[in-house]
């Protein structure tokens, strides 16, 4: 299984997208600092308050973050998709597994060698973001560290689906399926927040199956929690007892709370239950 996680990250780096999407994550970071000095000199210019400030950057992140679980979804399913699917199109497999070789054993090595990079690049990236941040603004979320394993777990649950699909699907179709999947969670979170601001619970109940069924959201709220400062809930508890509450519950760019341990817990164990779907589903399979 060393050798097959070795492979996998040298097969990785090799690769010229993994280098553009660092580069283009460097340039994204040059250009948050920037844009938030501007922000922070023409409200300082204009009598805006420091907790003014410090929502507006904390929503700044916020969308910063949005966009780039986009981006990990996108590199999750497109490093995960022709992980199994590339190899089998191409008789490589068929050498490989001559070999003393388990299928477990080259399932788990691809997991473990693919989930090493994304969350690295996502480690990467938060550190590029938050460091920029608090260079320029001298403002750091309350919980940075936790937003950005938040961001990781979304990126390796997804490269968990992709292998699954990649033991019987061709790896275009399986990252094609990824990115339609990771597009209905998101709808299904809008959906769970709208249905729970305004009282409905049929709806309540489908898009909680769904953020079960495929436990995405409940990480990005996590990541939105931690990005947010303590003031943002203060003012949500003033808007309590206004017409606008239920607004401020549906946005999906706000979370009351963070995940608790148990659906944590719960993301853990779909990840192996998915794991053991992929090695079963690879063992079936004829090469």
């Amino acid at each position: 299984m060393t050798t097959i996680i070795r492979l996998t990250l040298v097969e990785a780096m090799r690769r010229r997208i993994l280098w553009a999407f660092v580069v283009l994550t460097a340039v994204i970071a040059a250009l948050t600092g920037w844009g938030l000095s501007v922000l922070v000199e023409s409200a300082h210019q204009h009598g805006v308050s420091s907790l003014q400030v410090g929502i507006g950057i904390s929503q700044v992140l916020i969308l910063l973050a949005f966009m780039f679980s986009f981006v990990l979804a996108m590199s999750a399913a497109f490093l995960g998709a022709p992980a199994i699917a590339s190899e089998l199109e191409s008789g490589i497999l068929l050498a490989v597994l001559a070999r003393p070789l388990r299928r477990s054993s080259l399932i788990l090595g691809r997991w473990l060698g693919l989930s090493l990079i994304v969350v690295g690049y996502t480690a990467l990236a938060g550190v590029m973001e938050l460091g920029v941040t608090k260079l320029v603004t001298d403002y750091l979320p309350p919980e940075p560290v936790e937003a950005v394993v938040y961001l990781a777990g979304q990126a390796v649950v997804l490269l968990t689906v992709a292998l699954v699909l990649s033991t019987r699907l061709p790896g275009i179709a399986a990252g094609a399926v990824c990115v339609v999947l990771f597009g209905l969670s998101w709808m299904a979170g809008v959906m769970g927040g709208v249905a729970a601001a305004f009282n409905l619970p049929e709806l309540s109940a489908i898009t909680s199956a769904a953020r079960y069924l495929l436990p995405l959201d409940g990480l990005w709220r996590g990541t939105v929690y931690s990005l947010e400062p303590p003031s943002i809930a203060f003012l949500t508890q003033l808007a309590g007892n206004r017409a606008g509450a239920a607004a401020v519950s549906a946005n999906p760019f706000y979370a009351p709370s963070g995940p608790p341990v148990g659906y944590l817990a719960y993301v853990v164990a779909w990840v192996a239950l998915a794991l053991v779907v992929a090695i079963a589903s690879f063992r079936r399979r004829e090469i």
